[in-house]
């Protein structure tokens, strides 16, 4: 094995090797405007109470919103959304254009089509680490469509999974 001394280089060529499935996070902005961001941080935290986690760099055009967002959707993707993970990684003013998104019924929450399920969650805490914050969220519902195999990021790409073993 190959020593690395520097922390934050071991950090960023171990987790390059190991594959995270590929969500998109939607909120409100505090006009009532839809925010998204695609996200590979995204992790069940427990079963009971329902939680889960994700985490977002404070300087991201999403960081606004979710200091002061109520509720969010954890969206995951699945083979077919890979213009969908591009999209939501890119310029932020572009995201909500398509329409490709409908708008929860209880939450006003955007809501893709393309995608393999749906958690909605309220926010019950945000702890902000040096430049960037966890968020643990309460999921309260969740919307399940057609089992697609999942989009995951993979040294820097996306990627579909192989055969099993």
């Amino acid at each position: 094995m190959e020593n690395i001394s520097n922390s934050t280089e071991a950090l960023k060529q171990a987790f390059r090797r190991h594959a995270s499935g590929v969500c998109v996070i939607t909120l409100n902005n505090a006009e009532g405007d839809p925010v998204g961001f695609t996200a590979t941080s995204v992790t069940s935290l427990g079963s009971d109470p329902a939680l889960a986690t994700f985490n977002v760099a404070r300087g991201a055009s999403s960081w606004p919103a979710l200091k002061s967002a109520e509720y969010v959707s954890i969206q995951m993707l699945n083979e077919s959304s890979l213009a969908l993970a591009q999209k939501m990684s890119q310029d932020h003013t572009k995201r909500f254009l398509d329409d490709d998104w409908f708008v929860h019924e209880k939450t006003g929450l955007p809501i893709f089509h393309k995608v393999n399920a749906v958690l909605i969650g309220r926010i019950i805490e945000r702890h902000e680490v040096a430049a960037n914050a966890v968020i643990v969220v309460e999921i309260i519902e969740g919307l399940l469509a057609e089992e697609l195999p999942s989009l995951l990021y993979h040294q820097r790409g996306y990627v579909i999974p192989g055969d099993r073993l």
